[in-house]
């Protein structure tokens, strides 16, 4: 049964090492951003509402850039990720100007998300099929304590141009057991994933799953997230001038708590995406083909 469905998607992160915003940097045959195909695929696949997780200074280009070029197609929305966004009783220290990580992000939307929701990043491009795989769950799944992350394989992820930073799924009968925030690049024909806690590096197979940061979820998140944002503070009052609450390290303590369950959905979507300058020309080359394919048309928006 088809439900009404909201794409978050997370646009507050600067590209720093793409140098630039990297989210309005025009891609596709007629100057579309990668954010673009990720609203027409999620339109293709049902969602009904689009929600942008900006930061307040970057209010008034993102929506004479992004917002105007989709906000006649489907319900859009704003939300802001502010430091000041944090539990009672806590502050963080002034000299502090990062974001405080994607669970915070996510929890910028509680109080304009109140049906199945999907999470992606806004500099990414997750294809067609990424997206009927998180549409078909949230039409499906009856357990609103159950989420999901769509799995992508490992060598469908890398770039030719350094590391690129991935959630390595360690997973059971279909479930994520962990996930493990790394840093993956391809070293003499093997990807090697270098944790980013500073634990030793690991080799990964081609065929394993890594998150991309594609996940279905349900309203109940945003009281579970809720729940661990003091702790989360209190456990790192020493570094809150670094500390992030990541999404991934949410769900962990989540599962370990038996207070929900994440499945693992495989996709053989290939990701594009510009981690560094020099992706961009491969990208666009991408896009130009899956064009000439029919994949998408060559001007998504074209009246």
């Amino acid at each position: 049964m088809k439900k009404e469905k909201t794409l978050l998607i997370m646009a507050a992160g600067m590209g720093s090492r793409f140098g630039g915003l990297k989210q309005i940097e025009p891609m596709g045959p007629s100057g579309e951003f990668l954010i673009d195909y990720s609203i027409y695929d999620a339109l293709r696949c049902g969602f009904t509402k689009v929600v942008f997780i900006i930061k307040k200074e970057m209010e008034e280009v993102f929506k004479e850039t992004i917002g105007k070029r989709v906000e006649d197609k489907i319900q859009v929305e704003y939300v802001f990720q502010t430091l000041e966004d944090i539990p009672k009783g806590f502050t963080l220290p002034a000299d502090r100007t990062k974001p405080l990580g994607t669970s915070q992000a996510i929890l910028a939307a509680r109080d304009v998300i109140k049906e199945p929701f999907a999470v992606i990043n806004a500099d990414d491009f997750y294809d067609y099929d990424g997206f009927k795989v998180v549409s078909d769950f949230l039409d499906n799944e009856t357990n609103q304590d159950t989420y999901l992350t769509v799995g992508y394989l490992a060598k469908n992820t890398l770039t030719d141009h350094g590391s690129v930073k991935r959630g390595v799924c360690e997973e059971e009968n279909g479930y994520l057991t962990k996930m493990v925030e790394s840093s993956l690049e391809k070293v003499e024909g093997k990807i090697i994933a270098s944790p980013l806690s500073g634990d030793a590096p690991f080799e990964m197979k081609e065929d394993q799953y890594v998150s991309m940061n594609l996940f279905g979820f349900f309203p109940s998140l945003f009281e579970k997230l809720e729940e661990q944002f003091p702790s989360f503070l209190e456990a790192n009052k020493n570094q809150l001038d670094k500390c992030e609450f990541l999404i991934s390290e949410s769900l962990y303590e989540m599962i370990h708590e038996h207070k929900a369950k994440v499945r693992v959905l495989p996709t053989k979507a290939v990701w594009q995406g510009v981690t560094y300058k020099e992706d961009k020309e491969m990208v666009v080359e991408a896009l130009k083909k899956m064009c000439e394919e029919g994949k998408y048309p060559y001007s998504l928006w074209q009246k």
